[in-house]
């Protein structure tokens, strides 16, 4: 089920997209069992707000042709909890930015940040309250709002 406040977020990136003459692509959704699957598969739980993400969309891509792109369970390209992208197993990455910077979750939390990996550590201007949050930035993160 996807919340009021997640559709009015969509609704303002695809509007945002539009103004920018960007494009999004969001993927078929996952379903309740197998976001449940990979969890229990990989001994973890998504923050909430991430998983109505992935409800909506298994991965997808946000404001092409300099965006970011997202990983999912079900539909290529998958989160990998090993992905060495990260800075400790506290994280997983779930998807990446135009740079090549990870996007992670921080276990146990709804925390969403950013990777520098050039400078080896997460910004603290790049650390979002939760996955919301951290749509919400998206455009001003991609430099899209100057």
């Amino acid at each position: 089920m996807v919340s009021e406040e997640f559709k009015s977020i969509i609704n303002t990136l695809e509007n945002q997209a539009q103004q920018t003459e960007s494009e999004m692509d969001f993927f078929e959704a996952a379903t309740e069992e197998q976001i449940s699957d990979f969890e229990k598969n990989n001994s973890l739980s998504f923050p909430s707000k991430f998983r109505e993400w992935l409800l909506f969309s298994d991965g997808g891509e946000c404001f092409l042709p300099a965006g970011v792109q997202f990983y999912g369970v079900a539909h290529k390209p998958l989160i990998d909890v090993n992905n060495q992208t990260r800075p400790d197993d506290s994280y997983v990455v779930i998807g990446g930015t135009p740079n090549g910077d990870p996007v992670l979750i921080k276990k146990d939390s709804e925390t969403i940040s950013i990777y520098n990996k050039e400078e080896g550590k997460i910004e603290e201007e790049e650390v979002y309250d939760d996955f919301f949050a951290f749509l919400n930035g998206l455009y001003d993160y991609l430099g899209m709002g100057e």
